[in-house]
């Protein structure tokens, strides 16, 4: 019987959880951010399906570029 071992890597952070900290902004506060942009753009474009992710991922494009302006200034 082969025994289950335990994985050598405790916890790989996400990409976002990366991009969140470099940014210097906690995960959850930019994830609410990113869902409100993604909202505002679902809403310009009637709310159509098939769109949501294309919209997810434009939104957080915009936040974080949003955030990293602000980091700069």
């Amino acid at each position: 019987m082969a025994t289950k071992r335990a994985s050598p890597v405790k916890s790989v952070p996400t990409l976002k959880k990366v991009a969140a900290r470099s940014i210097g902004i906690d995960p959850e506060v930019r994830r609410k951010l990113v869902a409100a942009e993604a909202y505002y753009l679902a809403e310009r474009r009637g709310f159509t399906s098939g769109s949501e992710l294309e919209d997810w991922v434009a939104a957080e494009a915009m936040v974080d570029s949003k955030l990293q302006q602000l980091q700069v200034a």
